[in-house]
């Protein structure tokens, strides 16, 4: 059977498949249930899954006949937020899409009985959310002579409208610094006796807020998360704790960024006489942009939705960990599908939502991504 054909005949089950991935909804490094319901679809299709003790990843091939591999990959994670009152597991970035979208890919391709000259590879990586799945699954050889890698993303409407996809998403540099602040103890009727943390991160704020680079790049630096350990009112805290979100839309501006952050919080330390310390936390790198891979997309997108539909580039804020591949492998022909679906009303947002019919034109790309790439390797 041709694999478009496979996806057409096979929406209804497609859709059923996102559905019971959505209320699986899991953590990073805790996609237990995820992993084995996508393994037990893939084995059900002749599929040998190679999974992994320490983690819930997964890797399934159709072997080819030549050492080249040309892969797709997908991401299994739930993010952890307020969902009606309620703390929980919540796709709310879509990954439970693109696991489906690379999975019925990989379906599709087992039902066609394609004996390719070049190893397909399906991925399926957890804790992107953590920015650090794709770093475990290069560890188990997950890109082991991978000449091609491919992936897709759900946008939101302000970046592609509804029936439209790009051949590349433009992803900034995004990472949490860490950080705590050490003062010194006083009564609150003795202010000068003690060294106000809170004060001292009051003044790192300010700091932050002053910092300007000389790019016309978007970044951002702004403190998320501050907490002491003061119960007390009239005391002057001792200890507090910090995180700041960093953003660049290049690797470049992230590293200064980084320096002028560093110099802001000299700067509060040695006003205030606070020790601050701090460590770079879930760091990851910009979108690499090779333009073999996004020629494969950019057709891929014109053969299933017209080349009317095909929007050049989509350049997001956000950040993913697909660009860990490429920035630690540069020679890899790589690229993300960027899929406009109607999503609203934005990405990690508790009540985000898209058009599920948009899952069927995504497999649809990633299929003929991968066939086409399989000509090209």
């Amino acid at each position: 059977m041709n694999p478009l054909d496979y996806i057409e005949k096979h929406q209804e089950s497609l859709l059923t498949t996102y559905h019971e991935l959505h209320n699986l909804a899991e953590p990073s490094w805790e996609e237990q249930k995820t992993s084995a319901y996508i393994a037990e679809k893939l084995q059900g299709a002749g599929y040998q899954v190679r999974r992994f003790s320490n983690h819930f990843g997964l890797i399934a091939e159709i072997p080819g006949s030549s050492h080249q591999v040309v892969a797709l990959r997908a991401d299994m994670d739930a993010l952890v937020q307020e969902v009606n009152g309620m703390v929980r597991p919540n796709h709310s970035c879509g990954h439970d899409g693109h696991s489906t979208m690379v999975l019925y890919t990989a379906l599709a391709l087992a039902a066609s009985g394609l004996k390719p000259k070049h190893t397909i590879r399906f991925i399926f990586q957890p804790a992107e959310e953590k920015g650090k799945g794709a770093l475990k699954m290069m560890e188990e050889g997950a890109l082991e002579n991978v000449s091609w890698l491919f992936g897709v993303h759900v946008r939101p409407v302000s970046e592609l409208p509804y029936g439209k996809a790009s051949p590349v998403i433009i992803h900034g540099s995004a990472g949490t610094i860490q950080g705590t602040i050490k003062g010194r103890q006083a009564h609150a009727a003795r202010p000068a006796e003690g060294i106000n943390v809170i004060e001292a991160a009051a003044l790192l704020v300010q700091n932050l807020m002053d910092i300007r680079l000389t790019t016309e790049l978007p970044y951002s630096i702004k403190m998320t998360r501050l907490t002491t350990e003061n119960e007390a009112t009239n005391v002057i805290p001792e200890t507090a704790h910090f995180a700041l979100d960093v953003r660049a839309q290049s690797n470049e501006v992230m590293s200064e960024l980084k320096h002028k952050a560093k110099q802001a919080m000299e700067w509060a330390a040695e006003r205030t006489g606070a020790v601050i310390t701090c460590s770079a936390e879930e760091f990851v790198p910009a979108a690499a942009i090779n333009e073999k891979a996004m020629k494969i997309t950019e057709k891929a997108i014109g053969e299933v939705l017209g080349k009317e539909m095909v929007v050049p580039v989509c350049i997001s804020q956000g950040a993913e960990d697909f660009h860990f591949y490429t920035a630690n492998n540069p020679g890899l022909k790589a690229t993300m599908v960027g899929l406009g679906c109607g999503l609203t009303p934005g990405l990690h947002h508790p009540e985000m939502e898209f058009q599920l019919d948009a899952l069927i034109y995504g497999t649809k790309i990633l299929t003929q991504s991968l066939l086409s790439a399989l000509q090209e390797t």
